[in-house]
């Protein structure tokens, strides 16, 4: 997922920087993005033609509700979430929602070509609809198991986004906010939820964690489970102190760290990025050059 949107791993809306690094080129083909194609930034319409078979897939955890329509192909699509792998069969009209917060395994083989509609509402405004419905937690396990089992309204309102011309950004913004309410108040078996100022040391903790685990290929589930909440808990209370999500304040603490040693040392790239946790020198360069505007070359020569 690389390109044009671009600027969309930066908004501060979507929860979308975890994807930036993904090679999606080895298994999918975007033929549509609302982004650039109609303007929208109050949701993010996307299609893609898969490849025919994969081997496994990652997806990183992020925030936002992803919502997927299978367009046209069939396949048994295998999952793996929380260690478990689970079957479900993907035809036309197929609904899925990967839980937020929580990152996932994909494999499948294909006969027939594979097209997928994937709608993300973001997290910000799942999170002002769900504070409007009575200020509640959602249980997004429970929501994904619901939608899965079907919803004429949900693929409705998906295949009228797939085929929407309109450019205004008030008809993205109107067709979150619905997507958000109709998603809530049917499939999210509501849980409470504690205001995010009534501790601020589990904040503390992940900030020192992640300092302290720098170099490592640290996960969300890793340090949600040394502060000792559930990951979807610990994004909402670590954004509500912070302002940012924890990738992306873990990613700032990393290009800091990195700026420091390339004013400081002569390291190689290589082992700079090793240094910062970033998994190669591409991925270091990447990601610096999105949070400085310069490539770490050039910033050491400056």
């Amino acid at each position: 997922m690389r390109g044009s949107l671009g600027e969309v791993f930066d908004s501060p809306d979507f929860d979308l920087e975890p994807y930036a690094g993904v090679d999606a080129d080895r298994f999918v083909r975007r033929t549509f993005c609302s982004w650039d194609r109609l303007g929208w930034r109050s949701l993010l319409v996307q299609r893609f033609e898969h490849v025919s078979q994969v081997e496994e897939m990652a997806l990183p955890a992020t925030a936002d509700v992803h919502l997927i329509m299978t367009v046209a192909g069939r396949t048994e699509m295998e999952t793996r979430t929380a260690g478990r792998w689970k079957r479900q069969r993907w035809t036309p009209g197929k609904l899925d929602v990967l839980v937020p917060g929580q990152d996932a395994q994909r494999r499948y083989r294909s006969a027939v070509a594979l097209r997928t509609l994937q709608v993300h509402i973001p997290h910000t405004t799942v999170d002002r609809v769900a504070g409007q419905l009575a200020g509640r937690a959602v249980d997004y396990e429970q929501m994904a198991a619901s939608v899965a089992a079907g919803d004429p309204v949900v693929e409705h309102t998906l295949r009228s986004l797939e085929t929407s011309h309109a450019i205004d950004d008030l008809y993205a913004e109107s067709a979150a906010a619905f997507l958000a309410v109709h998603l809530l108040t049917h499939h999210g078996g509501r849980a409470e939820l504690r205001g995010p100022n009534d501790d601020q040391r589990p904040v503390r903790k992940a900030v020192a964690v992640m300092r302290e685990r720098l170099a490592e290929p640290l996960t969300l589930a890793d340090i949600a489970a040394e502060v000792g909440l559930s990951v979807y808990h610990f994004i909402r209370v670590f954004k509500a102190a912070t302002g940012q999500t924890p990738h992306r304040y873990l990613t700032g603490l990393r290009v800091d760290e990195a700026r420091r040693l390339l004013r400081d040392n002569d390291l190689s790239l290589e082992r700079i990025a090793a240094r910062c946790g970033f998994g190669s020198a591409g991925s270091f360069s990447t990601t610096f050059l999105r949070h400085t505007g310069v490539r770490p070359s050039t910033y050491r020569n400056s």
